[in-house]
């Protein structure tokens, strides 16, 4: 009521999402520009499954035609020491004598190039391979530089998953991806290169980390013990999964609902965040793969919490109220032990943990399985250019 009668004006409330950034930073999990328009995110994170989905669509031909001319163009130029895929030797050319590049036939020239390849002075073969490569790189960059243009924090780019099990490969991957982003002007400090969550991917984040000052998102993490490999490991983020953690004991179990509060992808992410919060990491937890905004409203105050648009578009039209979940405070509180985990502890408690071990694989092989078909698509397009 108002001195002048009833008051017909209500008041409007805040949609969860807006509640939900009052503690937690949100970040799009998507690969579709309008959709971070409209949300209006902090960050982004892309992979390869995203980007297969955001490639399909006809508002991103121009980022297809572009990547697919500059594989054209550009090929993959070897560095020395890089060992090109399919070939057991390859030392890179820096700068090859023209009398080399032309008319081999010359038997003088053969003798010349064989000495040549044994002093690590190689001519650069560009293949069709070469060139679907150099283009996928390309397509990531610039889906993401796009991106940046639209969001006002970091954007993250994965590495090939099928590089999940080789450490070298993945830091020479990460580097090259930075070192596009940079020829488009776009510094590192706004890009986090996603690996997936092997051993040898904390491995290879801890070197980016450390040597190069390249910020890293470890992804695919489902167990503890990933986490705590990542924290001493000392890598920026972990993107911690929820709902295919939920998958898998759906599948696995007798039970097959979990309130919110005991979804055990939740219960996992909160450990987590509990444990680095009471010892002090400073890498940060972003809670990924979620099924359903319950789960979402339990890890409130997560660092961050990465949201597909369905979700996020739930979250908009709802104005169901949001309290903090996870705090610093609350962690401190919490009975957790410190860890410390070497490569055979880390290989052990992953053997045990036949969920982790499942969805880690499982993910890893539909990353690639996404990343060939993209490669496919390329490769068409390449061939008839």
């Amino acid at each position: 009521m108002t001195e002048n009668g009833p008051d017909t004006k209500k008041q409007k409330m805040s949609s969860s999402l807006a509640q939900l950034r009052k503690y937690t930073v949100v970040v799009a999990d998507t690969g579709d520009f309008e959709a971070m328009k409209k949300y209006k995110p902090t960050d982004a994170t892309t992979n390869p499954s995203l980007i297969l989905s955001a490639a399909g669509m006809p508002q991103y031909k121009h980022l297809i035609e572009k990547a697919v001319a500059y594989g054209k163009k550009t090929g993959k130029h070897p560095v020395r020491g890089e060992k090109r895929r399919g070939q057991s030797c390859c030392r890179a050319e820096r700068s090859v004598p023209s009398d080399v590049t032309s008319e081999w036939s010359s038997k003088a020239k053969i003798s010349r190039a064989y000495h040549l390849a044994h002093v690590g002075w190689l001519p650069a073969v560009v293949t069709l391979e070469d060139q679907v490569e150099a283009a996928i790189d390309k397509l990531f960059v610039l889906f993401g530089a796009e991106i940046l243009k639209i969001i006002p924090g970091r954007v993250s780019t994965e590495v090939d998953a099928r590089l999940s099990f080789n450490k070298t490969g993945s830091v020479a991957k990460a580097r090259k991806l930075v070192k596009l982003y940079e020829e488009l002007g776009v510094q590192k400090e706004r890009i986090l290169i996603k690996l997936a969550s092997t051993w040898e991917g904390i491995q290879a984040a801890k070197e980016l980390e450390e040597k190069y000052d390249i910020h890293c998102n470890l992804t695919l993490l489902f167990s503890f013990a990933q986490a705590v490999a990542c924290a001493e490991a000392g890598v920026t983020l972990i993107s911690p999964f929820v709902g295919r953690i939920l998958d898998w004991y759906v599948a696995n179990t007798d039970q097959k609902s979990f309130k919110p509060s005991e979804d055990p992808g939740v219960v996992s992410v909160t450990k987590i965040y509990n444990y680095y919060k009471k010892f002090g990491y400073k890498t940060v937890v972003m809670g990924a793969s979620f099924r359903n905004v319950g789960e979402i409203l339990e890890l409130a105050g997560c660092d961050l919490l990465t949201i597909s648009p369905k979700l996020l578009e739930d979250l908009d039209s709802s104005t169901d109220s949001v309290d903090l979940a996870l705090s610093d405070k609350t962690a401190r509180k919490s009975d957790l032990e410190k860890v410390t985990l070497d490569e055979a502890a880390f290989r052990w408690e992953m053997n045990e943990d036949q969920m982790a071990t499942d969805k880690l694989s499982d993910g890893i092989r539909k990353f690639a399985a996404d990343s060939r078909k993209l490669e496919k698509t390329l490769k068409d397009l390449l061939a008839k250019s």
